[in-house]
């Protein structure tokens, strides 16, 4: 597991305080330490987080770790809270570690979460029985690069963000090679790069985010995603294989470390009540991706143009 730590405003959750806050908070000054990633929504409520634990008298840290690699860090209590754990790619990984008794699922945030491949709607002209999965295997080389000719390109996500793409490819027979960008940066620049040309493209997009607002396109339709499918090589179109399905969409949560729950009861509850949804958080990021803006400043608007929001969250320590 890769982390570090990232500094927080104490000057900025001063400035959102309010007065009457309970005296009984917080009940330890032990750092609680908040995951962060390589992508802009998780700091993004990180940095929220952050803030409103900050400001009911919290100490807190930001804190980078591996999106897969993050579950012995919360085991052995090295991090306390994750604002965001994604059902497409994290569903297996947070049941083993819940099932350990060391780590909690603290909810849903109300995101909804999509991830799946994703091609600008020009590509549908070239490969017509799109949004078919079946239509790759005829058309993967209008998808090609000089790479990978005569296989398509397929861009998927950092390698640490965890997936079953590749396994995926193999169940499903298609003809396309992956590549993993190092960051979510570099894959949108790639996909701007192209949009712009009208360049061939399919890359792994997900929701909430800001890219289906600004480019037209549509994702390709796998197999719907059952957990069978991971399981039951009977299960989906390939019978000798599993994974031969799309991505499982659905719920975004928050999890944490089972022993903060007795030391910071108060930050718990706090986590547990905060609440999100798809277009507020594709409205913040645009803020932060395409208007240059950091998440710090972003975060400190949005919680004080929402100050009776976040109160009730945090009603345990008013």
């Amino acid at each position: 597991m890769k982390i570090k730590t990232i500094a927080t405003s104490a000057a900025v959750a001063a400035m959102l305080a309010g007065p009457a806050l309970s005296q009984a908070v917080p009940e330890s000054d032990d750092t609680i330490k908040i995951m962060t990633g390589d992508w802009t929504s998780i700091g993004l409520q990180g940095e929220m987080m952050s803030l409103i634990l900050q400001t009911v008298g919290y100490n807190t840290e930001l804190v980078v770790a591996d999106d897969s690699g993050r579950y012995p860090g919360f085991e052995n209590g090295d991090l306390h809270i994750s604002m965001e754990t994604w059902q497409t790619t994290q569903l297996q990984n947070l049941e083993k570690s819940v099932a350990t008794g060391k780590v909690l699922d603290m909810g849903e945030t109300g995101l909804r979460g999509v991830e799946d491949w994703w091609y600008p709607l020009y590509m549908k002209e070239r490969c017509p029985g799109l949004p078919a999965w079946e239509a790759l295997k005829e058309c993967a080389e209008v998808f090609a690069t000089a790479d990978t000719t005569p296989n398509g390109r397929y861009v998927g996500g950092p390698v640490s963000w965890g997936d079953h793409d590749e396994r995926m490819v193999a169940a499903l027979d298609l003809p396309f090679d992956i590549v993993h960008p190092g960051t979510d940066a570099a894959m949108f620049a790639e996909l701007k790069s192209a949009y712009d040309r009208e360049a061939p493209i399919v890359l792994w997009v997900w929701q909430p985010h800001w890219v289906t607002s600004v480019y037209e396109g549509e994702y390709v339709q796998f197999p719907q995603f059952e957990l069978a499918c991971f399981e039951d090589p009977a299960w989906g179109p390939n019978p000798d294989a599993t994974y031969d399905c799309g991505k499982p969409y659905g719920w975004i949560k928050k999890m944490a470390w089972a022993g903060g729950e007795e030391k910071w009861p108060c930050a718990y509850d706090i986590v547990r009540n905060y609440q999100m949804d798809n277009d507020t958080m594709a409205a913040l990021l645009v803020e932060v991706d395409l208007n240059g803006r950091s998440s710090t400043e972003v975060a400190t608007e949005w919680l004080m143009e929402n100050d009776a929001t976040w109160k009730e969250w945090a009603s345990c320590a008013m």
